[in-house]
C-alpha cells in the first residue's frame, strides 16, 4: 500500500463533516494502524489486507468489539471515499465493500457459507495467521469429518448443538483419547469462533479432562545402548534430539545458520508457540555434524546447477530477501533425499526429511537395543530434561533449554526423578 498524507485524509473528513469532531482523531489512529500493519505477504490484495487487519484486531485482547467496528468504518471511509476521490473516482478490489459488510454484521459474512465454503475460509485464515502446515492439515481433516458426520445424521452443520453431538459421538462411540477429542474441539472452535465469528455456548462442557501423566523416560544406560544402535543420518538426528532436548519438528527444520560451532549453541527458530530459543549443541557431535554438512553442501551445489536449490522460507522472508532461498545458510541441515512440490506454492523444492524417517529409526533402534518401554522420539527430550535435573542443573535453566512457557510444565520431571531415585522398601521384602 502506498504511503499517504494522513493530514489530507483528516482534512477530507472534516470538510465533508463525515465524522463527528470528537471521533476524528480515533479514525485517523485506525487508518494509521491499518497502513502500518504487517502482513504475511507483499502480494496480498487490498481485500485480503482488510480481512487480515480485521483478524489482527479481533485477536488483540485490548480491542473491544465497538473499537473493531469503528476501525473498520475508518478504513472503509479511507478506501471507499478518500482514495477513490484521490484517484479520480475509480476504486478497486471491492475492499471497502468487504469492510462495510464486516461493520454491518459485526465481523460475520452477510450470507452464511456452505460447509465446504466455510472450510475454505478456515484454510485461508490459518495461512493468514501463519499456522504450521501440519496444523492446517489436522484442522481441515477434523472439520471435514465433522461435516460428513453432520450430513450423515441429518444435522445442520452450523448449529452449535451439532458440535456437541459430534464431540459426544467421538467420546462415547469412537472412544477416542482425551487428547484426540480436544484436538477435534480446537479445530471446530477455530471454525466457529475464529472463522465464522459464531459463539458456541457451553462448549467447554464437552472438553475432555486428562489426568496427570508422567512421561516415559529412559535411563542413562538405556540411552547409551540406544545411541550405539542408531546409525547413519537418522542416528545423528536422534543424538541431536537427546543432546539438545529438541522436539521432532525442531530437529527437522534446523537450518545451517542455526548451528553455532564456535560457541556450542544450537538455535531453534519458530518453535512451539512461534518462539525462538537457544539450547545446547553437544560438542561430541560437532565433527559428525560438520562431515554431514559437507555432504549436504555438495547436494545443494548439484541442485543449483540443475536449476533448483531454493528452500522454503517462512512468512514474507522470501519477498524481503529474494536471494535468500538459494543461499547455503538457509538450507535445511537434514534435507530430503528427493525433490518435491510445495503443496501451498506449487514450487519444486528440496524439503526437509520426513518425520517418519526419524520415527522408524527410533523404533528400529529400540528393538535392536531390546528396550521394552513405550518410547518415541519425544522420549529422548523427556530424558534430556530428566538427566539434566539429576546432575544438578537448575530447573529454570532446564525450562529455558526446553522452551517451556511456565516452570510448572518443567516441574513434571521432578516427579520422574523421585521415581528414579532411592524408593521406599516394600514391607514384603522385610519379612
Amino acid at each position: 500500500m502506498e504511503p499517504v498524507d494522513l493530514k489530507g485524509f483528516e482534512v477530507f473528513v472534516a470538510e465533508r463533516n463525515l465524522v463527528p469532531e470528537e471521533k476524528r482523531s480515533f479514525f485517523i489512529h485506525w487508518v494509521r494502524r491499518f497502513l502500518n500493519a504487517e502482513f504475511s505477504s507483499v502480494d496480498l490484495s487490498e481485500k485480503d489486507k482488510v480481512e487480515c487487519f480485521a483478524d489482527q484486531l479481533a485477536r488483540d485482547g485490548s480491542v473491544e468489539d465497538w473499537q473493531l467496528r469503528q476501525a473498520l468504518q475508518a478504513v472503509s471511509l479511507y478506501l471507499d471515499s478518500f482514495l477513490v476521490e484521490a484517484a479520480g473516482g475509480t476504486g478497486g478490489d471491492d475492499a471497502a465493500g468487504i469492510v462495510r459488510e464486516q461493520v454491518s454484521h459485526g465481523g460475520r459474512d452477510a450470507d452464511s457459507p456452505s460447509g465446504e465454503g466455510a472450510l475454505e475460509q478456515m484454510r485461508k485464515l490459518l495461512r493468514l495467521r501463519h499456522y504450521a502446515y501440519r496444523t492446517e492439515q489436522t484442522y481441515t481433516m477434523w472439520v471435514g469429518r465433522y461435516l460428513k458426520y453432520a450430513g450423515g445424521q441429518g444435522l445442520a452443520w452450523n448449529n452449535p448443538g451439532s458440535v456437541r453431538a459430534y464431540l459426544s459421538y467421538l467420546a462415547l462411540q469412537c472412544k477416542v483419547a482425551s487428547s484426540t477429542q480436544n484436538q477435534a474441539l480446537n479445530a471446530l472452535m477455530f471454525l466457529f469462533r475464529d472463522t465464522l465469528r459464531v459463539d458456541v455456548p457451553q462448549i467447554n462442557a464437552v472438553r475432555a479432562k486428562r489426568g496427570s501423566k508422567l512421561p516415559v523416560v529412559l535411563s542413562v544406560d538405556e540411552v547409551k545402548v540406544l545411541m550405539d544402535r542408531a546409525s547413519g543420518t537418522s542416528g545423528l538426528m536422534l543424538r541431536l534430539v537427546y543432546g539438545g532436548g529438541l522436539r521432532i519438528s525442531e530437529v527437522l527444520r534446523l537450518r545451517v545458520q542455526d548451528l553455532d560451532f564456535e560457541n556450542d549453541v544450537l538455535f531453534v527458530r519458530g518453535g512451539k508457540g512461534d518462539k525462538d530459543r537457544a539450547t545446547i549443541l553437544p560438542e561430541s557431535l560437532c565433527p559428525e555434524l560438520k562431515d554431514h554438512l559437507a555432504k549436504v553442501h555438495r547436494l545443494h551445489e548439484r541442485d543449483l546447477s540443475e536449476g533448483f536449490g531454493n528452500v522454503y522460507l517462512p512468512g514474507a522472508l522470501e519477498h524481503k530477501y529474494p536471494h535468500a532461498p538459494g543461499e547455503w545458510k538457509w538450507q535445511y541441515v537434514f534435507p530430503s533425499a528427493n525433490l518435491s512440490v510445495d503443496p501451498r506454492s506449487g514450487k519444486t523444492r528440496r524439503h526437509h526429511v520426513s518425520d517418519k524417517v526419524l520415527q522408524r529409526a527410533m523404533r528400529r533402534a529400540m528393538g535392536d537395543a531390546e528396550i521394552h518401554k513405550h518410547a518415541t522420539v519425544h522420549t529422548l527430550r523427556h530424558s534430556f530434561a530428566t538427566h539434566l535435573l539429576m546432575t544438578g542443573t537448575n530447573i529454570r535453566e532446564v525450562q529455558e533449554l526446553l522452551g517451556h512457557k511456565n516452570v510448572e510444565t518443567t516441574m513434571i520431571y521432578t516427579h520422574v526423578i523421585r521415581g528414579l531415585g532411592k524408593r521406599a522398601q516394600s514391607p514384603l521384602d522385610l519379612l
